[in-house]
């Protein structure tokens, strides 16, 4: 009472085996500190290498002890490692004890050789630490990999990336990483980051600088789980959202029509009642899981009503001297009626939309519709917006909007507006997406290099910034994830990033101009390891 704040560390005094045993072979195991102590969640804290039966593992702490029961025989002629993290605690204050490791063989000799390296993430966290990150190996032989089963031989990597695997038997090993959010000390493919080193590892001496990047690639089977009718339309149903599909008939656009909406492609006819017609379907998900199918779409007559015409627009955004307008449809649009669709300002101002200021990003699909209008300069108002009166669009099941619907957009003023910003992203691979990327993280302007490595954006407004650059390996124009069942890794993304500020964000001021912002490589996974 009333004395110091204990904030000394648990000292451990003995344990049971010994530190460094040979030729033991324990059902149990005891560790001795010098004050009470008390267990912070073990079974995820406890890092066992090799692997063990740790759901048998039965962990107690009892006045100032520790006891670990095995439940099980350890394996012969092997070396293994209980690595205590932060996992023993004093019981006063929860200072957790200082680098406790306990290594010991049940045979001759101690296994000593060491993999380590880095671990880095491909997009990285907000919080840019790397938590619940774990590397292991598995044997060559072993049937099991990182979603089936625990490793063989597992280390946490630390919170700035780092990773050391101690004590390893000679022989050939799979390396891998994963974020194992759930504690199952196997990664879960659909929602959890990982990486994989490309081929196995001979390790007969120690392994320094090995490098693992972490993704997330949804690896699930890419089916059509069902399709059929669904009112007078043709459904088909998938088992994850496509990153793109095709439909091939020769009445797509004219009298066929499409669109996605999550995992589901339904198909429209205007003409097919009562009937079915052969189409061609192609999907791709984002790890390059393919579909290439022939179908038959059947179309028949149903008293269903149709879903309602639902739009949403890009309202709120900032523009130069040209409004971009974008509105996306939850179904084909048909027909567009000009006379009540125009851009106002003040109250009485005017400015019509003619067919010539609009397109469909797909000529396939009608559900996303672009609209330009340049502004004249001689109009010094701030707020515009683009008006959609109620019955002005019709989509593909005569549908139309019910309400008027209105987005706004502000006009920059040109002291808000940053010069520019131009640099080089320092790598010879071509070609190259550049993306600047506002505070709410979406893509303001981009750029495609195919000849050159520099990049400049100008006339941008004013504000919060961070530059990312994509590899793009198979110039399919997007940022593709390794794909683990064809052994490959994940195109390469660089950030920029302020080594002094210890930030990627960067500001751009009114009038200003930034160069020379690089933007600097990161290392690749699979880079040579070296040899002690």
């Amino acid at each position: 009472m009333g004395g110091p704040k204990d904030e000394d560390p648990p000292i451990l005094i003995e344990t049971s085996p010994k530190d460094q045993a040979t030729n033991v072979q324990p059902k149990e195991i005891n560790l001795t500190f010098n004050e009470y102590v008390q267990l912070d969640n073990p079974t995820k804290l406890i890092i066992i290498t090799p692997r063990i039966k740790v759901d048998e593992v039965e962990f107690l702490a009892i006045k100032n002890r520790v006891n670990i029961k095995l439940n099980q025989t350890l394996e012969k002629e092997t070396t293994y490692v209980f690595n205590f993290q932060k996992s023993v605690q004093d019981i006063t204050e929860k200072t957790p004890a200082e680098n406790l490791k306990l290594v010991f063989s049940t045979g001759a000799t101690i296994d000593s050789l060491t993999l380590s390296g880095t671990v880095d993430y491909i997009f990285p966290p907000k919080d840019n630490e790397f938590k619940d990150v774990l590397v292991g190996l598995y044997a060559e032989e072993d049937t099991t990999d990182l979603f089936t089963s625990p490793p063989y031989y597992i280390a946490q990597v630390d919170t700035v990336g780092r990773f050391a695997i101690t004590n390893i038997k000679a022989g050939r090993f799979r390396l891998y990483t994963w974020h194992d959010d759930n504690n199952s000390l196997k990664a879960e493919f659909r929602n959890e980051s990982y990486g994989f080193y490309p081929e196995p590892l001979e390790i007969t001496e120690n392994m320094t600088g090995l490098h693992l990047n972490l993704f997330k690639g949804d690896l699930s089977e890419l089916k059509i789980n069902r399709s059929g009718t669904s009112g007078t339309n043709y459904d088909i149903i998938l088992s994850k959202p496509p990153i793109s599909y095709t439909i091939e008939h020769e009445e797509v656009g004219k009298t066929i029509f499409h669109r996605l909406n999550d995992k589901t492609i339904r198909i429209y006819s205007t003409e097919l009642l009562n009937d079915s017609t052969q189409i061609q379907l192609n999907i791709q998900d984002s790890v390059g899981f393919k579909i290439d199918t022939a179908l038959y779409a059947k179309f028949e007559e149903s008293d269903r009503k149709p879903e309602q015409l639902e739009i949403t627009v890009n309202s709120g955004l900032s523009f130069l001297n040209t409004i971009e307008s974008q509105w996306n449809f939850n179904k084909p649009i048909k027909t567009i009626n000009f006379d009540s669709l125009y851009v106002t300002y003040d109250t009485a101002g005017r400015i019509p939309i003619a067919p010539k200021d609009v397109h469909f990003t797909d000529s396939t699909k009608f559900t996303q519709l672009n609209i330009k209008v340049q502004i004249p300069d001689s109009l010094n108002i701030e707020t515009y917006t683009v008006y959609v009166g109620d019955s002005t669009i019709r989509d593909i099941e005569g549908i139309y909007n019910k309400e008027p619907i209105k987005a706004s957009y502000k006009k920059l003023k040109q002291d808000r507006l940053s010069d520019g910003i131009s640099g080089k992203i320092l790598t010879e691979e071509r070609p190259i997406i550049v993306q600047l990327i506002n505070k709410q993280n979406t893509v303001v302007q981009e750029l495609y290099l195919t000849e050159t490595n520099e990049y400049e954006f100008t006339k941008i407004e004013a504000g919060d910034y961070k530059l990312r650059a994509i590899v793009d390996r198979n110039s399919n124009k997007r940022w593709d994830p390794g794909n683990y069942r064809e052994n490959q890794q994940p195109e390469p993304v660089y950030f920029y990033y302020d080594n002094e500020k210890k930030t990627q964000e960067f500001m751009l001021k009114g009038g200003w101009l930034l160069n020379e912002i690089n933007i600097n490589t990161r290392p690749d996974t699979g880079n040579s390891p070296q040899k002690d």
